[in-house]
């Protein structure tokens, strides 16, 4: 039975990573680059035509940063999810595009195994938490954030044992750790999952990490 490929688009303005990312995914038998940019106005635009699976994004780019193109992404009709590339592992503008809908963020000196593990994984509709890098970048600039209060409210649409589910979602708990945590099955714990991402207009578990550190759910730790 043939597997339909994972479509990519690649976005960096430096033309050595952007050809080095887009040859390498192109080893993979799982996966076709349909097309890639070298800013965030052209990376919208190949998206637009092109209908990608993922993206890989770069944040610092010319004419419009990764930032702005992918809470522009978020309007497509066919929204691709999106993996972050960063050169620093606490980089704030990388906070500011898991806000605006990326579904986590890669360092550029990934291995090529963790970058094809990563872009599977999205691919599948899972966020990039593991191994908690992303979880410990959010509570790292949301300490540096005033919380707003009208986001708190948002929250009162969960139900007790979906706030429980939520509280422990954003400490970086995999499904199978919040289903031996809460003592239930891993598909309630995957229903549960989604009903939250429904009710709260998330796309993913990073949204929905973002959301529970902004709204004060869940607080940073200082030390």
């Amino acid at each position: 039975m043939s597997i339909t490929p994972i479509r990519i688009v690649v976005a960096d303005d430096h033309e050595i990573v952007r050809v080095g990312y887009a040859g390498l995914l192109a080893t993979q038998a799982d996966f076709t680059v349909v097309g890639t940019a070298r800013d965030g106005a052209e990376a919208v635009r190949v998206c637009r035509e092109e209908s990608p699976d993922v993206v890989l994004m770069d944040v610092r780019m010319p004419v419009m940063d990764g930032i702005e193109a992918t809470a522009r992404l978020q309007n497509c009709p066919e929204v691709p999810r999106v993996l972050v590339l960063t050169t620093f592992d606490l980089d704030e503008h990388v906070y500011d595009a898991l806000a605006a809908g990326a579904s986590g963020f890669l360092l550029k000196d990934v291995t090529a195994e963790r970058l094809f593990d990563a872009v599977r994984v999205v691919a599948a509709g899972e966020a990039l938490l593991a191994p908690g890098i992303t979880r410990r970048l959010i509570a790292e600039f949301a300490r540096q954030r005033p919380r707003t209060g009208p986001a708190h409210t948002a929250l009162d649409a969960l139900t007790p044992r979906e706030t429980d589910v939520l509280r422990l979602l954003a400490q970086g708990l995999s499904n199978p750790e919040l289903a031996a945590r809460l003592h239930v099955g891993e598909e309630t714990v995957k229903t549960h999952v989604s009903r939250i991402l429904s009710k709260l207009g998330l796309r993913d578990r990073t949204q929905a990490v973002v959301m529970a550190y902004e709204t004060g759910l869940v607080v940073p730790r200082t030390g």
